[in-house]
């Protein structure tokens, strides 16, 4: 009889994620820092979908927030801050890579990237940080919440309102204009007093034109 292997079922939490670099370190005086790549790598024989979670997610930019993994193959995602002040000096968000299969929605794993903004690259601390402020960190997301970091958040534009409410009247008058009769047309029912010149005529098309450009652009 012959015996059916099955792949055994992974326990949520459990699956190791592996992510390079466990922290980033963005610097106030250097443009080019404000953009940092973490790349999510997947050692295993079948695909991955991920998803970043922030603490802070209206500091940054993520780009591909979501996305999916294949087999032995890594994915780039970028990070980019968007709220460099003096306030944000020191101060240590996180970021959470969950991962789980595509058939599943349960996080098999996830990993924590710290993200901190300092003011220059000058004042890098020499040696790394002592064990009190390795406990401080600690202790500032004992009790952090994680907010979904959809991507394009923070480089999103306003969506356009049309056109005001202005300009679509006064195109319908310049319409209006252009329809009525010229001067000195004799076969009409209209009101002398409302023939208009030529002249009139063509500054109405004139306007009407860049209405329309802006309506257009907008």
């Amino acid at each position: 009889m012959q015996q059916q292997h099955r792949q055994p079922e992974l326990v949520e939490g459990s699956l190791p994620v592996f992510v390079f670099p466990t922290e980033l370190v963005f610097y106030a005086d250097e443009q080019t820092s404000h953009k940092q790549v973490l790349t999510l790598y997947n050692p295993y024989e079948f695909a991955l979908k991920f998803k970043v979670l922030c603490t802070a997610p209206n500091k940054y930019t993520v780009v591909d927030a979501t996305g999916a993994v294949k087999p032995q193959c890594c994915v780039d995602i970028v990070i980019r801050h968007r709220d460099v002040r003096a306030c944000h000096y020191g101060v240590y968000d996180k970021f959470r890579l969950q991962v789980s299969e595509q058939s599943q929605r349960k996080a098999l794993g996830r990993k924590e990237v710290t993200a901190t903004l300092r003011p220059s690259a000058s004042q890098e601390p020499p040696s790394p940080r002592p064990q009190d402020e390795e406990r401080r960190i600690k202790e500032q997301f004992a009790d952090s919440e994680f907010f979904e970091q959809t991507a394009f958040q923070s480089e999103s534009r306003p969506v356009a309102g049309g056109p005001s409410l202005l300009t679509v009247l006064l195109g319908l008058v310049c319409m209006a204009a252009l329809m009525l009769p010229t001067l000195g047309e004799q076969e009409s029912t209209v009101p002398v007093y409302l023939h208009l010149s030529v002249n009139k005529k063509l500054v109405a098309a004139y306007v009407l034109g860049l209405l329309t450009m802006v309506i257009l652009r907008t």
